[in-house]
């Protein structure tokens, strides 16, 4: 695979190239950039297969670039910090990331996907999505990308009734009993759907309140959701979720 490295700081260009040299043989290496500019021309000229793309780049960002490209006919693996800005867009579009410093075996899993999407020529819209997302403030975050096996689904918040562990995996009950399965953890899904309210009510259970119906005081604490389904709620829960629902 044909990669461009974006990142303001040479120490941090200098540490991806060698991890990929040493761990990820696929990857040729075509160009590195520091700025905004010379990356968008490094991208058009290189014509890559996958981009590692810093957020933080001085007082850009590296959706900035993004921005600048005509068409993104590649892979992005972005590279950032704990809660930098834009962090909740790139989970919110389903997009890969490693934070700093980057772990060896989350840079292989990575770029392991990556080069399944290329060989495989799945194209999604994530990055326009992505773009989407952040002219919008965070409370406003209207959809969610949840990748599938084949296929990247954008489903609207407002469609998602509940989700369920299942080891791993969750699986999403959507409106109009839709089920589907995804290959990220619920605890993934609780942090970064808890802003939009959903209630953690379980270790193995997310719920979306528009689809609660009522508390049962059966077994201390049941939620009752308009389909009828039963969803338990655990003792640690049992407070926050009352308060979030106004009992």
């Amino acid at each position: 695979m044909r990669a461009v490295l974006i990142d303001d700081e040479i120490s941090n260009l200098e540490n991806l190239r060698s991890l990929l040299e040493k761990h990820c043989p696929q990857v040729t290496i075509m160009a590195t950039a520091q700025k905004v500019s010379d990356a968008v021309n490094a991208i058009e000229k290189s014509l890559p297969d996958l981009v590692f793309l810093d957020i933080q780049m001085g007082e850009q960002t590296g959706f900035d670039v993004l921005k600048q490209l005509p068409t993104r006919n590649f892979e992005v693996i972005f590279v950032t910090a704990y809660d930098q800005y834009g962090i909740q867009a790139v989970k919110f579009a389903a997009l890969d990331y490693l934070l700093k410093p980057i772990d060896i075996e989350e840079l292989i899993n990575a770029v392991t996907k990556a080069e399944h999407k290329v060989a495989t020529q799945i194209q999604t819209s994530q990055l326009d999505f992505l773009l989407q997302q952040l002219k919008k403030p965070e409370a406003n975050v209207s959809k969610i990308a949840l990748q599938m096996q084949s296929e990247i689904r954008y489903v609207a918040l407002s469609e998602i009734i509940r989700c369920e562990a299942d080891n791993t995996y969750t699986h999403f009950f959507l409106s109009g009993d839709e089920k589907i399965l995804v290959s990220k953890s619920l605890k993934e899904y609780a942090d970064l759907l808890r802003p939009n309210g959903f209630l953690r009510t379980h270790q193995s259970h997310l719920v979306n309140p528009k689809y609660v119906k009522s508390w049962l005081k059966e077994d201390g604490g049941v939620l009752l959701l308009m389909s009828g389904e039963k969803i338990p709620v655990s003792k640690p829960n049992r407070e926050g979720v009352k308060q979030m629902l106004g009992k």
